[in-house]
């Protein structure tokens, strides 16, 4: 008896009754014409009748199409839930193994938070945080404490797991002039030898007192965000500790306060968007600096030049700060149009620039 009650109420009954019924309607309306035919009256009322019908039909298709999209839906959303739980233990089993005493089980992990980082975007900046936390690591290679030092193997071996995170970084990260999401980088205190970051485009940089040993690279970088190398320092490790920092473009804040520069520092063709401070910074060797913009301030306050120094700027700042700015008179300097120098009685020669 239920069975009966839910067919009756069910929309394929009520469509085939309704057919029936508009079929019988139209055909005993036109009988009701003497100049309609028996035949042409049943055709008619077919005709509308398979139209209710093909009606239902297209209704029926709409729904078992609704009720296929909502089915694909929910396996959508299982299959991603799903994703994101594989993706969060591959990504926290990779974190553990980085603690592994085993160097080659760290480089596998390395490899596998990149690789997840490349299959998941919203992965990136957080595998690149990972990687710095890394670099950030207490670490001290013999060679950088005295040239020709003892060999130690161990030291070396962590060295390699280092520069294989360095190698990372610029794998991740997207290039200049992309317009690609800039991605920040964290290696305050860091301790890397050749760092290559040249060519990448760039969020917020800290490397305050981080120690770059061997050449940094930073040459043709776009650094979107502010940039921090407070008190870092450039020292040597396989090679001598140049900075290298070529027609980079500076959006925002360019700080080298303090920063301590033990060999060539090249800043040829580099372009300062944003306030800019070498208060304080120490050039051992050749400053180059010439070729370089500025569109706002630059702070030369106590920087010491012991080399050869080029400030022949293509595009002066809108306001230079100078005291106790030091040169080396023997080993020569470019300076803008109108700077002068001023010989100390200690012996020393400062920068001096006119009264605008």
């Amino acid at each position: 008896m239920n069975r009966v009650r839910i067919a009756l109420r069910s929309p394929l009954f009520g469509t085939i009754a309704g057919a029936l019924v508009l079929v019988l309607s139209i055909s005993i309306w036109l009988l009701t014409d003497s100049r309609t035919s028996r035949s042409d009256a049943l055709r008619t009322g077919g005709l509308a009748g398979g139209a209710l019908v093909a009606l239902y039909a297209l209704w029926l298709n709409d729904r078992r199409r609704r009720v296929e999209e909502a089915r694909q839906e929910i396996e959508r959303q299982r299959h991603e839930l799903e994703t994101d739980r594989i993706s969060d233990e591959r990504f926290a089993r990779s974190v553990e193994l980085l603690g592994n005493d085993a160097d080659q089980v760290r480089v596998g992990a390395l490899h596998a938070l990149t690789g997840l980082a490349r299959s998941r975007a919203d992965y990136t900046q957080t595998v690149l945080d990972v990687l710095c936390a890394y670099l950030r690591r207490p670490f001290s290679h013999p060679r950088w404490q005295e040239a020709g030092g003892e060999p130690d193997a161990a030291a070396e071996r962590e060295l390699q797991v280092r520069l294989t995170a360095q190698r990372l970084l610029l794998d991740l990260l997207p290039e200049a002039g992309s317009g690609a999401p800039a991605y920040d980088l964290d290696l305050t205190g860091a301790a890397v030898e050749y760092l290559d970051l040249s060519g990448r485009r760039l969020g917020t940089v800290l490397l305050r007192y981080a120690r770059l040993h061997s050449s940094t690279n930073l040459s043709d970088c776009e650094f979107t965000g502010p940039a921090w190398f407070t008190a870092a320092s450039t020292g040597e490790g396989r090679l001598a500790g140049q900075f290298l920092c070529r027609r980079a473009t500076f959006h925002g804040r360019a700080w080298f306060s303090g920063t301590e520069f033990g060999s060539r520092a090249d800043f040829t063709g580099t372009t300062f968007a944003g306030e800019t401070s070498f208060r304080g910074a120490v050039f051992a060797d050749e400053a180059l600096l010439g070729e370089t913009a500025f569109t706002s301030t630059a702070d030369l306050r106590n920087a010491r030049f012991d080399g050869y120094a080029d400030l022949r700027w293509a595009r002066e700042p809108q306001a230079v700060s100078l005291y106790n700015t030091l040169i080396d008179p023997d080993r020569g300097a470019e300076l803008p149009d109108g700077w002068t120098t001023e010989d100390l009685p200690d012996g020393r020669t400062r920068l001096t620039v006119p009264a605008s």
